[in-house]
């Protein structure tokens, strides 16, 4: 189960899970990490909330090994035709420089990843969650 401040079941939308993800291992972190999130609070956790935390914290100590000496993490989040789509992004090392691991919480959650370098630097995995159908705006 994820480390966190609250307990996966008991947050009501993505954005309370991610942040309850995210604060305890930015805390633990060696280096200072600017944490930016744009998540609407109408999002929902769009499948089982402890697999999708598990995820979450895979994926966030994935960018933070990327960033040893600090950086920023970007966290976003939007709804489309395909699902909910939600992005981690860092200013740590390339994407073809990096370890990529496919964690089984992906594979549980039926999950697509997809990896790729930002354009200012670092690198950024965008997950889909399948089977939401409503449309929403795209994360800025």
């Amino acid at each position: 189960m994820a480390s966190g401040w609250m307990e996966p079941g008991s947050c009501r939308n993505l954005v309370v899970l991610v942040e309850s993800v995210t604060a305890p291992l930015l805390i633990e972190h060696q280096s200072p990490v600017c944490l930016e999130l744009d998540i609407d609070v109408e999002l929902p956790i769009p499948c089982d909330p402890v697999q999708t935390a598990d995820l979450i914290t895979a994926l966030t100590k994935q960018a933070l090994a990327a960033m040893p000496d600090g950086g920023d993490l970007n966290i976003t989040a939007c709804q489309s035709d395909a699902g909910l789509e939600l992005e981690i992004a860092d200013s740590g090392i390339d994407a073809e420089r990096r370890q990529r691991n496919f964690p089984i919480a992906a594979a549980a959650l039926n999950a697509d990843l997809q990896w790729q370098n930002c354009p200012q630097g670092g690198a950024a995995v965008t997950v889909l969650f399948p089977g939401n159908s409503s449309q929403g705006r795209m994360a800025a």
